[in-house]
């Protein structure tokens, strides 16, 4: 693959390192009342329009085919919205005596908390072969990171239900109207809502390099990042142990689901979210940067995987075939 044919594919990654560029160059553009008007056009009609467009490409028939693998399902809930999490907290136990950046940890807290995303471990998924994973409920990660926030409980569920809840069943209402439209010109939802992400990254950041009392030291940065690919590739392993004990009784493509779904983590509604938890909060975007690292982190572990876990598939699903095989009758 040539470069200019994967800088296309990978143009959000790039996007993302040019909007916190730009933001540095003139942060002025995009702060709190700027000429933006991020306070406006982000927090409620940025983060609408994403969960609009979530709405409209939702395929609700998808989704009550995979709720039907109601093991797999459970499997990969408990181990996103429990296991991890929990994990990720006792890690910071140990690492909260650390010299490392305050707000790096909170934010690798809020990457424990995210719910699997649906593009990458879903893409991912498929180029392997398995089964379709499903996105998980963030009602557990909003209730975990309100005790943490400064803004009233009440306050972020009322602004959620208004930006994120609404916009989506609003998205559902319209496709029923328009369904055969959408499945015929097949509008680019992926795109439009990176796009719309990365002008939320931007003020973002607009708002942290406007601030001279914000530091980041390069030590905590590298720290952060060891950290990230450390906990992808010990999760994705832990998940692959569990689901193929022999009393698991997950088929391998099950086992593909579980290890992309189970350890990916969604930007598009994390990003949305954290602008909304933490709303006030003059670190937010030092919170968002292990979100953002372990973005790219996910593609590129799990594009480096795909191959071996695809063999290992493949050879499984051969030697089950064969292990199922009634054995020809001896002949006398």
């Amino acid at each position: 693959m040539g470069l200019l044919e994967r800088l296309r594919k990978e143009w959000f990654i790039l996007g993302i390192v040019l909007v916190i560029a730009a933001a540095r160059l003139e942060p002025a553009v995009g702060v709190k009342g700027g000429p933006l008007k991020p306070e406006i056009t982000i927090t409620y009609i940025a983060v609408s329009a994403i969960f609009f467009n979530s709405g409209l490409s939702l395929k609700t028939e998808e989704l009550t085919s995979a709720l039907m693998h109601v093991k797999l399902h459970l499997f990969v809930q408990i181990f996103t919205l429990v296991f991890f999490p929990t994990a990720i907290w006792l890690f910071l136990q140990l690492l909260s005596i650390t010299p490392i950046n305050e707000w790096l940890l909170k934010g690798l807290q809020t990457v424990g908390c995210m719910p699997p995303p649906v593009s990458s471990a879903v893409i991912l998924t498929k180029a392997v072969g398995g089964n379709e994973g499903i996105v998980i409920t963030p009602l557990l990660l909003l209730l975990f990171l309100g005790s943490s926030s400064s803004v009233p409980f009440t306050s972020i569920f009322s602004q959620l239900f208004m930006t994120v809840v609404v916009p989506l069943i609003i998205g559902q209402i319209v496709r029923r109207y328009i369904k055969d439209w959408l499945e015929r010109k097949k509008p680019p939802f992926g795109t439009i809502s990176s796009c719309v992400l990365l002008m939320i990254i931007y003020t973002t950041f607009c708002d942290t390099f406007a601030n001279p009392n914000i530091d980041l030291d390069k030590f905590s940065l590298i720290i952060i990042v060891f950290i990230i690919f450390s906990v992808q590739m010990s999760f994705m392993f832990l998940t692959f142990l569990f689901s193929t004990r022999n009393n698991s009784s997950f088929t391998p493509a099950d086992t593909v689901a579980i290890i992309f779904c189970s350890t990916h983590k969604s930007l598009t509604l994390g990003i949305p979210m954290l602008k909304i938890v933490f709303a006030g909060y003059e670190h937010l975007s030092l919170i968002s940067v292990p979100l953002l690292i372990y973005h790219p982190a996910q593609i590129l572990l799990g594009s480096l995987l795909v191959p071996t876990i695809k063999s290992w598939m493949v050879s499984r699903q051969k030697a089950l075939k064969l292990t199922r095989q009634p054995k020809a009758p001896v002949k006398v």
